[in-house]
């Protein structure tokens, strides 16, 4: 199987898998009507890889997700809160059964010159590999949180695809992920839009700075959050990462 992607120095490799998922596609959001995407945007899966390890000093950066199980949709009733109280009657497409491999790698956080200190590439690596071992250090969601998600070391291209040797797919425009102050610098909220394409059942990912991507300002006057390099908070955060 051809894939061109080289593993990095700092890659993790991981395999998340649930009953259920919604990465739900923005447009069906407006009539309350959920309807999930066939595969994972590049958000929903950092999101997952942040939940397992996150530190404000790096960035995790989604190089490629393979689709292991064959893409299937599950209908739901669903009776959502209405923000002005009681509740209101929703139907949600969901995918159903599915198991993605993750392969990642996480790039230094230079808009934040205050935790430059906390740069120790070996540190962060090997921490993050426990705890994908552990499962994560905080709960994993498949899009939404109403599904579970579940996390487990593995070696990507391992193991059969239901899409090895399918040929190409497209997915057409799709949401990509959003542009934070705190990654960018700048005092803006935006959003990235592409063009999905699945080769074999692989989808590998443009990283967020890539010119091909189509991008919207959502909102101005958005401030980085602030932290704080604590040596004797990190010293504890190390620890309890550890395992030791």
């Amino acid at each position: 199987m051809e894939f061109k992607i080289e593993k990095k120095r700092n890659s993790v490799e991981f395999e998340v898998s649930g009953k259920y998922a919604l990465f739900s596609d923005p447009i069906t959001r407006v009539g309350g009507e959920k309807f999930s995407y066939q595969v994972p945007t590049y958000q929903a899966l950092k999101g997952i890889l942040e939940s397992v390890y996150w530190k404000p000093t790096f960035i995790w950066v989604i190089d490629a997700v393979r689709v292991m199980n064959k893409i299937q949709t599950e209908g739901k009733g669903i009776r959502p809160i209405k923000l002005s109280g009681g509740n209101e009657l929703a139907y949600y497409t969901y995918l159903k059964d599915v198991k993605y491999q993750v392969l990642a790698h996480f790039e230094w956080n230079f808009h934040r010159e205050n935790l430059q200190n906390d740069r120790n590439e070996n540190k962060h690596h090997n921490i993050a590999k426990r705890m994908i071992e552990k499962g994560g250090r905080r709960d994993v969601f498949l899009g939404t949180r109403e599904c579970q998600g579940y996390v487990t070391p593995c070696e990507f291209l391992s193991g059969e695809s239901f899409y090895d040797n399918y040929g190409d797919i497209s997915f057409g425009f799709m949401f990509h992920g959003v542009d934070y102050p705190d990654e960018t610098g700048k005092n803006e909220l935006g959003v990235r839009f592409w063009n999905c394409e699945m080769k074999n059942g692989i989808i590998q990912f443009p990283t967020p700075q890539d010119n091909s991507l189509k991008r919207r300002v959502v909102r101005k006057d958005v401030e980085m959050k602030h932290f704080e390099l604590n040596k004797s908070q990190t010293s504890i955060l190390d620890e309890e990462g550890s395992g030791e």
